[in-house]
């Protein structure tokens, strides 16, 4: 019998593009849903990117790019990390990839064997533990709860290493939770990590200017850790430049090169006419980044204050990135008298099929007490959501 490879067979589907086209299914239905499921800027590329994009067609950066990226966009990325994150790097150092999630799957594959465990704290992004699946690698699940903010513990850190560890996967901030780490607590973590010399960390910052404490933190500038750090970001996020497909890995040069080789065999360089684009993102003004990010501090404000209006949720206050991800397991075995809510699944279907609202449950990211919602979307979308998420629970009993 015709059959798929093991490996494929392995694999979950994503959750988050499941609910996507579940949402967009029913609108080609003629049913009037708001899509708070995917993870994307409703934002346009800035004007001056997308001229620069422009002129790049027009002076014809048409042909096939170096494996690595362009030398400018890569001396563009070094100058960016020198000034914003007090991080020296060199072009070497670099490796420009077909967006922020090759960048992270590049990095696993080149470092993990089969066998080897990779440590991701949970709730996660849905590709992390599949892309460790894809290496031949264990994913070891460290429980980071609504209690303690979704942020793991030195303390869980130690419990979790074994002999077999050899990467941490750290999102921050975090998708789906929002969740920053300070620098202190990047400093106590890396401690754990320094004491085990075989262990790196895969930090992926991709939405490290969504960012609503203050400065960002990496912890490739904790000391001692830029040897043992691989830096992975973009400009998909910052720059609503989704689908331009331009990531990044600021690494020690050994990883780099070994990340080039597999890219060099299965992609090749990142499209030409994007690179010209994510050159001028980052040696341009950033006014546009800070306009986005104030934006999203206003949504997000708007969708806790309304969030904490539904009675049966419990609501954090996300520090960054543009979701919210509320505790919803008080709607466990609730009914409206033709379906029984047991799971975050359940409960996301529930909000989709009746209340015309798409969400991603907490299942598919490690926690299934939860859901997700992207709050990346204009302001009357989100009350519009929230009036119907809190009419549509309310059915509840």
């Amino acid at each position: 019998m015709a059959q798929l490879s093991d490996r494929l067979n392995r694999l979950a589907p994503s959750a988050t593009l499941a609910m996507s086209q579940k949402s967009s299914e029913m609108k080609a239905q003629g049913i009037d849903v708001i899509n708070l499921s995917v993870g994307e800027p409703d934002f346009n590329t800035p004007d001056h990117i997308k001229e620069s994009a422009k002129k790049a067609v027009d002076d014809n950066w048409s042909k096939y790019s170096p494996v690595p990226g362009y030398p400018e966009l890569r001396k563009a990325i070094v100058a960016k990390l020198k000034k914003e994150n007090g991080l020296d790097y060199n072009i070497n150092e670099i490796l420009v990839s077909n967006g922020a999630k090759q960048s992270v799957c590049n990095t696993i594959m080149a470092l993990v064997n089969d066998g080897d465990e990779v440590i991701i704290p949970a709730p996660y992004w849905v590709s992390y533990p599949q892309m460790a699946k894809l290496a031949g690698g264990t994913p070891v699940y460290i429980e980071a709860t609504f209690e303690q903010n979704f942020k793991i513990t030195p303390e869980q850190l130690e419990a979790a290493i074994t002999p077999k560890t050899r990467m941490l996967i750290l999102c921050s901030p975090s998708n789906p939770t929002g969740s920053v780490y300070s620098q202190e607590e990047l400093d106590a973590l890396a401690e754990v990590i320094k004491s085990h010399e075989d262990v790196f960390v895969l930090a992926d910052e991709i939405y490290e200017h969504i960012n609503y404490v203050g400065k960002h933190a990496s912890i490739a500038k904790c000391e001692g850790m830029k040897e043992r750090a691989i830096i992975v970001n973009g400009v998909s996020k910052a720059y609503a430049m989704t689908g331009w497909r331009i990531g990044y890995i600021a690494a020690p040069e050994w990883i780099v090169k070994g990340c080039n080789k597999l890219q060099g065999q299965y992609t090749s360089g990142p499209c030409s006419v994007s690179q010209k684009a994510a050159e001028e993102a980052y040696i341009a003004s950033q006014e546009c980044v800070e306009d986005m990010r104030k934006a999203f501090e206003r949504r997000r404000n708007l969708i806790v204050e309304l969030a904490k209006d539904i009675p049966g949720l419990e609501v954090n206050v996300p520090q960054g990135a543009f979701y919210l991800f509320p505790k919803c397991s008080s709607f466990f075995g609730k009914t409206d008298g033709e379906r029984v809510i047991r799971t975050s699944t359940d409960l996301a279907l529930y909000i989709l099929e009746v209340g015309h609202v798409a969400t991603v449950a907490g299942d598919a990211f490690g926690d299934p007490n939860c859901f997700r919602m992207s709050y990346a979307t204009s302001d009357d979308n989100i009350r519009e959501a929230m009036r119907r998420i809190k009419e549509t629970l309310a059915k509840l009993k």
